[in-house]
């Protein structure tokens, strides 16, 4: 009887073993593919490359249109249309041959 109780012990761990080392396997094998990092986010992380680039492209345009607007307003060499500008818009300043037009 004890015979037995010990074979079927021997059974079923080697049984259980090949199951749980299955079980681990398939659990490994699906982070693979539907993990945060897995395959199935590949296509996420190429639109998102793609749209970072863009993001990229448009700031520079923003940035190289800064240093010109920087390179205009220089101290010693300042754009005369672009100084014009900025008073008329900040300071509320107009020439004396302008004539103001309302726009409601």
């Amino acid at each position: 009887m004890n015979h037995r109780l010990r074979k079927r012990k021997s059974n079923i761990k080697s049984i259980l073993i090949p199951i749980f080392a299955l079980i681990l396997l398939l659990a490994i094998a699906s982070y693979a593919l539907l993990g945060p990092t897995g395959i199935l986010a590949w296509a996420d992380y190429k639109s998102a490359i793609s749209l970072r680039k863009q993001e990229l492209i448009d700031l520079k345009q923003e940035r190289d249109a800064l240093k010109n607007r920087v390179r205009l307003l220089e101290k010693d060499n300042v754009d005369p249309d672009l100084a014009g500008e900025l008073m008329r818009r900040d300071l509320n300043v107009v020439a004396p041959d302008e004539v103001i037009i309302p726009l409601e």
